[in-house]
């Protein structure tokens, strides 16, 4: 049996929770300003901020990131390439693979939205860096 934890603890992993979900709540409303959904935020975000600093993703890397299903995704996609937010280019390497880039409008829909969360970043930030402190003191 563990150790029970204290309601310190507690009441510090519940802050941090709802810094979380009142940053989700408030990028979520800045999304749907710049006329995105939220799925289509993370989407065109997840593409733009790809790991290795391409701006482009796979379908198969999307769904890892997104922590959705392949076919899930392979219909948002659809959907934002059907609105012209993204563009497919097939891989000069493997022609099987479709990358997957940001179109000037959906580069302009998503700075929209990513700039307009600028200050909720930082106060999430601020909330995760108090809990880490404590959890390093305690």
């Amino acid at each position: 049996m563990s150790e029970p934890f204290s309601a310190e603890e507690a009441a510090r992993v519940a802050d941090s929770r709802a810094a979380l979900r009142q940053f989700l709540r408030i990028t979520e409303r800045n999304a749907r300003g710049a006329g995105l959904t939220p799925q289509r935020y993370l989407l065109l975000l997840m593409i733009k901020g790809a790991p290795d600093h391409s701006e482009q993703s796979t379908v198969t890397e999307l769904s890892e990131r997104l922590q959705l299903a392949q076919s899930t995704v392979t219909e948002l996609v659809r959907r934002a390439e059907e609105i012209g937010l993204i563009a497919r280019e097939r891989s000069a390497a493997d022609g099987r693979i479709a990358h997957l880039r940001l179109t000037p409008e959906g580069e302009r829909r998503l700075a929209q939205s990513f700039t307009s969360n600028d200050s909720e970043r930082r106060t999430l930030l601020d909330a995760f860096e108090s809990l880490q402190g404590r959890v390093a003191a305690g």
